[in-house]
């Protein structure tokens, strides 16, 4: 009976944390832009408790930094749009993990930077938890070697 019970617990949070809807309007917020911004996208990573940042300059147009890397973020497994456009120099995606699907939510934006280069900002942190054991730095090591490749 108890059993049976923990079961029907564990199914439960397991659909909640897979079908529980996603509000934009939280996730898809401005992010700051405090952090210096290297040229390095790899050493401008800060990974916190849950999230990871990275601020960094590239070269090209701001909307051609961000359309790459939307390429990159719709070609990692489970991962979609939820809010957001190159127009818009925002996007956020969802990022789930393959056996819970717990949803991980990443923002970029760009903006002009200095000497013509673009700022990219991007934040990567968990919804459910309060550590997600280095995923989202993981995620944005991936994202932002694969964004420096050419072809990319």
């Amino acid at each position: 009976m108890i059993a049976g019970l923990l079961v029907l617990i564990v199914l439960g949070f397991g659909l909640y944390v897979r079908f529980a809807p996603s509000d934009a309007a939280r996730w898809h917020q401005p992010l700051p832009t405090d952090q210096v911004a290297l040229e390095d996208c790899l050493l401008s990573i800060q990974q916190g408790r849950g999230d990871a940042r990275a601020a960094c300059l590239l070269p090209g147009e701001t909307t051609a930094v961000l359309m790459a890397l939307d390429k990159v973020a719709m070609t990692s497994p489970r991962t979609t749009r939820l809010a957001g456009s190159w127009a818009d120099g925002r996007i956020t995606w969802i990022s789930r993990s393959a056996l819970w699907g717990f949803p991980d939510y990443i923002t970029a934006q760009v903006g002009p930077g200095p000497e013509g280069k673009t700022r990219l900002d991007i934040h990567a942190r968990l919804r459910f938890g309060q550590s997600d054991l280095g995923v989202n730095t993981a995620r944005l090591v991936d994202w932002l070697t694969r964004l420096n490749q050419p072809g990319a």
